[in-house]
């Protein structure tokens, strides 16, 4: 078996190619499909192929993949070896990665199945769209506040908003200004609402998002954000790995007989996933349940924000138990899950459905709606009073 290094560029590679404890060939390829595809021609049918984690690693990962025994990622942020090189070149870059892979230290990443590079793609062009209604909606806001327009009362962006900003007393070239602006929050809104029906299809289908959307405070945006950005959930042994992979996780600092310290989270893995994580934990702590409880627990003692990001990783063992286990969430609100999911199915496309109510219209009757909530109160009455039988609970001596 050969290592195949490839140090990888915008527009070229260098690879070093490492057999029998010696580098036999080293050159530079194009970055372009038809160069990558000749390159895999070469390579032996039981070589593996080693690259960084870049933009365009995946297209990559898949135009060699179909030549080789198996294509290997690198941990660029683990790779040790590279980042701190007092000689870093091309060339020596390819070489250290190729010994590490065959010397089995080389620190490998998830290659993503095409199914989760397509949700990921999606989800990124999402939060792209979303990034860019809201820098439209800040030159609205500066275009009125730049010509002393006081502040609209209700829902600037709205029906009513839209026919105030119509009559708004500005000069014709910050009026014609403004209707750019809102032209464009038009065009990228139908694009956003296109985009959202395709993803509404998606979480339909699959059957990991409705089992997330059973828990309060998670939608079918955040529940795609989070599978898209998970894949394989049986790649993390536990729920603190996948805790630490959102950079949910504090920082720790330890060594020789000073005790650890431990810091603020380390905010390293998908940020997009982590922020989602964090939205559901101030909306599942607006309502009633054991997340709830949590949240207030947590509250007390440090503070809204770090409340919000506990609750956000214990949303995430949730999950990590809900998929592992294949296991459905307890304190699940059904005519609630029903309502959400009906409204998702309308997002998608599906008809306006005429005669007898489905269950989604059960959370629009107050009795039951209130018998829910009555149930998952008592959840979380119960677990603030664990929480408390804990407290008042004398604490063990610490073994010498």
């Amino acid at each position: 078996m050969r290592s195949v290094a490839m140090d990888v560029h915008r527009s070229f590679a260098q690879v070093a190619i490492f057999d029998g404890g010696k580098f036999t060939e080293e050159f530079r390829i194009e970055l372009e499909h038809d160069a990558v595809v000749a390159f895999g021609q070469r390579l032996r049918a039981d070589d593996e192929v080693v690259l960084e984690a870049t933009g365009n690693t995946a297209a990559i990962v898949r135009l060699l993949t179909p030549f080789v025994a198996r294509v290997v990622i690198a941990n660029l942020l683990q790779v040790k070896a590279i980042a701190h090189a007092r000689v870093k070149t091309d060339k020596v870059d390819a070489k250290i990665l190729a010994q590490l892979h065959a010397s089995g230290f080389l620190p490998e990443v998830w290659v993503a199945d095409d199914a989760t590079q397509n949700l990921r793609r999606l989800v990124s062009e999402r939060v792209a769209l979303v990034r860019s209604v809201r820098r439209v909606k800040s030159r609205v806001q500066a275009v009125l506040h730049a010509n002393l327009v006081p502040k609209y009362a209700g829902h600037l962006f709205g029906k009513g908003g839209r026919r105030w900003l119509a009559t708004a007393p500005l000069p014709r070239a910050e009026r014609d200004l403004l209707v750019r602006h809102l032209d464009e929050l038009d065009w990228l809104n139908g694009k956003l609402e296109k985009l959202d029906r395709a993803l509404a299809r998606l979480s339909l289908d699959d059957a990991r998002m409705r089992k997330l959307m059973t828990i309060a405070g998670i939608s079918s945006v955040i529940a795609t954000a989070v599978i898209a950005a998970i894949g394989d959930i049986s790649r993390f042994p536990t729920p603190e790995r996948l805790a630490s992979y959102f950079g949910l996780t504090p920082r720790v600092r330890q060594s020789g007989e000073r005790a650890a310290i431990h810091g603020r989270i380390s905010k390293q893995g998908n940020a997009v996933a982590r922020t989602m994580l964090i939205e559901a934990a101030w909306s599942a702590a607006s309502v009633p349940g054991p997340l709830h409880a949590f949240f207030l627990r947590i509250k007390d003692r440090k503070g809204l924000n770090v409340a919000a990001v506990a609750t956000a990783r214990k949303i995430a063992g949730l999950i990590w138990q809900l998929l592992t286990k294949d296991a459905a969430y307890r304190w699940a609100r059904p005519a609630f899950v029903a309502m959400k999911m009906r409204k998702l199915e309308l997002r998608a496309g599906a008809p306006k459905a005429h005669g007898p109510a489905g269950p989604g219209h059960d959370y629009w009757i107050k009795e039951i709606r209130h018998r829910e909530m009555e149930l998952v109160a008592q959840a979380e009455a119960a677990y603030a009073r664990m929480v408390e039988a804990r407290r008042d609970k004398p604490l063990k001596p610490r073994k010498a």
